[in-house]
C-alpha cells in the first residue's frame, strides 16, 4: 500500500455543503499534532483563513466562505501528510500550509517527494523551488543557488550533503566559504586553522547540530569526515568521493569561483551558495557569483536555482523586509 493510500485512511474529508467542510482524522497521535496542544493551530488556520472551526472529538469541522474553506482543508491535508512522514509538526508549517503563493496539492505530493531523512528530524521542502533545490542536490553534480537568507540554500545543502555521508555515498563532507567579513583576514585572527574558520561557518554548524546532534557532528569533524577549510585552501585540490559546499559566494570572485568548481573529482558534489544582495567585498562588483551564473547557466550538467523572498522560510517578517529593501534599490535606480 502507497503512503498516499495509507493517508487517505487516516484523513476522511466529507463536503457538507458550499460553506461547510468537515474532516475526520482516525489516528489520535496524527490528530493531536495536527490540532495542536490548546488547539492552537487550529485558531491559527481559522485566523489565516478567516473561517469558524469547530473541534470534537476526532472531528473537524469548518465554515466560512467556499474559498475559504477549501484553503483550510488543503492546509489540513497538509498538515497531516508532514506529520505522516515526518512525525512532527512545527509552528512555521501552520503558516506555510495556507501561503497563497504555494499550490498547496502540487506541494503535498512534490515536496515530501523529496524528503530528507536525519537523525533528529526529518526535512521537508518548503516551497517548490526547495523542492527543486533538494532534487538537484540529490541528482546533479554541480548545483549553483542564489537568493536571499532565510530561503534554505545552506540549510537543505548541509541535510543532504551530510545524509549522504550517514549513508556511506561519500566519504567527506566540505565546508568552505570566503572569509572577508568585515576586512578581515584570517592571518590577524587568533587561533589555528579551524579557529579562524569557524565563526565565518557558524550558520553551517547550526544546521548540523540541529539535525544530527552535537556529539555525532563533532566526532566527524575530529575524524576528518566533515572538513572545514578556508575557500583559498582549495587550490591544487581534486575532491573525490565527497559533497562540497561554498557558502556566502557573493563575496567570491570569478576566479575563486572557478577554482571552486574545476575541483570536482570522482563521485563528487559541489554546491555554489550565495546571495547577490549581501555583497561584502570593498568593491562590489568584484564578486562572482552573478557573473559565474551567467557563464554556467547554457550547461545542462550545472543545476542553477535562483529564489526570492516567496522562498523564505524564516519569520513572516523576514520576507516583508526583503521586499522591502528590494523595492528601494528598484527606487533608487530609478
Amino acid at each position: 500500500m502507497s503512503e498516499i493510500s495509507k493517508l487517505d485512511q487516516n484523513l476522511i474529508v466529507k463536503k457538507i455543503d458550499r460553506e461547510t467542510i468537515n474532516l475526520q482524522i482516525t489516528d489520535n497521535e496524527m490528530l493531536m499534532s495536527v490540532v495542536g496542544q490548546f488547539d492552537v493551530n487550529l485558531k491559527e488556520l481559522a485566523k489565516l483563513t478567516d473561517t469558524n472551526v469547530f473541534f470534537r472529538g476526532n472531528s473537524i469541522t469548518c465554515k466560512g466562505k467556499n474559498e475559504n474553506i477549501n484553503i483550510f482543508c488543503e492546509a489540513i491535508k497538509f498538515l497531516a501528510n508532514k506529520y505522516f512522514l515526518t512525525k512532527i509538526i512545527e509552528k512555521e508549517d501552520i503558516t506555510l500550509s495556507v501561503k497563497k503563493n504555494v499550490e498547496i496539492e502540487k506541494s503535498n505530493v512534490k515536496s515530501f517527494k523529496q524528503l530528507i531523512k536525519t537523525p533528529r528530524k526529518s526535512v521537508i521542502a518548503r516551497s517548490e523551488k526547495q523542492s527543486d533545490y533538494i532534487k538537484a542536490l540529490k541528482e546533479n553534480e554541480i548545483i549553483m543557488s542564489l537568493g536571499p537568507a532565510g530561503t534554505g540554500k545552506s540549510f537543505l545543502a548541509v541535510s543532504v550533503g551530510v545524509s549522504m555521508l550517514m549513508e556511506k555515498k561519500i566519504e567527506r563532507v566540505i565546508l568552505s566559504r570566503p572569509a572577508v567579513e568585515a576586512g578581515e583576514k584570517l592571518g590577524f585572527l587568533p587561533g589555528d586553522m579551524k579557529e579562524k574558520v569557524d565563526p565565518y561557518l557558524r550558520p553551517l554548524y547550526d544546521a548540523l547540530y540541529e539535525l544530527f546532534g552535537t556529539e555525532k557532528i563533532d566526532k566527524k569533524i575530529e575524524s576528518g569526515e566533515i572538513e572545514i577549510a578556508p575557500l583559498a585552501f582549495m587550490r591544487g585540490r581534486t575532491l573525490k568521493n565527497c559533497f562540497a559546499i561554498l557558502d556566502e559566494a557573493q563575496n567570491a570572485t570569478e576566479t575563486q569561483i572557478k577554482m571552486f568548481l574545476t575541483r570536482i573529482g570522482e563521485n563528487s558534489k559541489l554546491v555554489v551558495n550565495g546571495d547577490p544582495s549581501q555583497i561584502d567585498l570593498i568593491n562590489k562588483s568584484h564578486s562572482g557569483l552573478i557573473k559565474s551564473k551567467n557563464i554556467l547557466k547554457d550547461l545542462k550538467e550545472i543545476k542553477i536555482i535562483e529564489f526570492d523572498h516567496n522562498d523564505v522560510v524564516r519569520h513572516p517578517l523576514v520576507s516583508k523586509i526583503i521586499r522591502a529593501y528590494q523595492k528601494k534599490s528598484i527606487d533608487d535606480k530609478d
